[in-house]
């Protein structure tokens, strides 16, 4: 059980946190995607929730943005239970690149896309997910997220995918390459609709943290108690996250800050700590790698002043990983 009083100190450092970094790094933000963010760049957002269900809020939890490449992670956990780990691996692999995430580079050796949190590797996955055509692809893709956010409200936003399809040649260059090589087998056209539709989805960051949560109570929406993901794939979702969640920039990630992670570019973070908690972040001002320098600053503060790092040692933690029970059952949601 949570100790006595624990649920209010850890509202209260995430606010004092959240209100520490909500002014940083603005002489580092390089770019803005798409670029009508740009007149969303104060907007910043933190929202927590753990495998009980308790949720922590600060900032701009309610506004609602694009997943972009955050899709990535959960379109990839339908492939792995439409076509079981070891055919999708075939596919797409999990080994991290070192490249930009919209790079035309292959592993060669196993003559697939590096991994599914890359384009290549997101376009194999939209591939990989079962259904007659686009439409009952994307309505499967939509349930599923639905299902990972307790939010049956989610949907694709028309506007931003009409946005997406007109600006799509490298996409749609990636796709043609790769039917060439045979890593594509569908309809290309239906393949990047498919794709965009799902980063088309909109979600706020609180919705993003309960996505995260369901990932690290095994598969389980902690709110709902209903099952969005197989659990024996869970594993395979979270440790990609970890090697290549944050595109280029995922060795620095996985070291400074320590918590399987994936990254978009709208500014998004959803962040799992398996048995515990998944929070997510919103703050659309990127860095050169395509990552949010408030997101990427704030994760690394939360991660040093809760002990969160996977690898790091308890004492390191300035205030304790927050002791939360490992099941959701007999539990108590809150919201701050």
């Amino acid at each position: 059980m949570a100790a006595p009083g624990e649920p209010e100190l850890i509202r209260t450092q995430l606010d004092e946190i959240h209100e520490r970094f909500r002014t940083y790094g603005t002489e580092e933000v390089v770019s803005y995607y798409p670029p009508e963010a740009e007149a969303d760049g104060a907007l910043f957002g933190v929202a927590g929730t753990n495998v009980r269900g308790m949720q922590w809020q600060a900032g701009d939890c309610s506004v609602p943005f694009p997943l972009h490449s955050v899709s990535k992670v959960f379109t990839y956990g339908l492939a792995l239970e439409d076509n079981g780990a070891a055919a999708t691996l075939r596919r797409v692999g999990v080994e991290p690149s070192g490249d930009p995430f919209n790079s035309i580079t292959f592993d060669e050796v196993h003559h697939r896309p590096y991994n599914p949190m890359i384009n290549a590797g997101a376009l194999v996955a939209a591939d990989l997910v079962a259904g007659r055509d686009v439409d009952e692809k994307v309505d499967r893709i939509l349930e599923r997220y639905r299902s990972y956010a307790g939010n049956p409200d989610l949907a694709v936003d028309q506007r931003i995918l009409r946005q997406q399809l007109r600006s799509n040649d490298r996409n749609l260059g990636l796709c043609y390459i790769m039917r060439s090589l045979g890593m594509i087998t569908g309809d290309i056209e239906e393949v990047v609709e498919t794709y965009l539709s799902a980063c088309s989805i909109t979600v706020t960051a609180a919705d993003l943290s309960v996505m995260g949560a369901t990932l690290a109570n095994g598969g389980t929406n902690p709110l709902t108690g209903h099952r969005a993901v197989p659990r024996e794939h869970v594993r395979d979702i979270v440790s990609v996250m970890m090697t290549c969640g944050m595109y280029d920039a995922a060795g620095q990630w996985a070291t400074d800050v320590g918590i399987p992670a994936k990254s978009g570019v709208s500014g998004d973070i959803v962040c799992v700590l398996p048995r515990y908690f998944g929070f997510g972040v919103y703050s659309p001002g990127l860095d050169v790698h395509g990552n949010s320098v408030r997101g990427v600053a704030l994760c690394r503060e939360l991660s040093a002043t809760f002990g969160l790092h996977v690898f790091a040692d308890p004492e390191d933690a300035r205030f304790g990983r927050p002791s939360v029970p490992l099941s959701p059952r007999d539990a108590t949601t809150g919201t701050g």
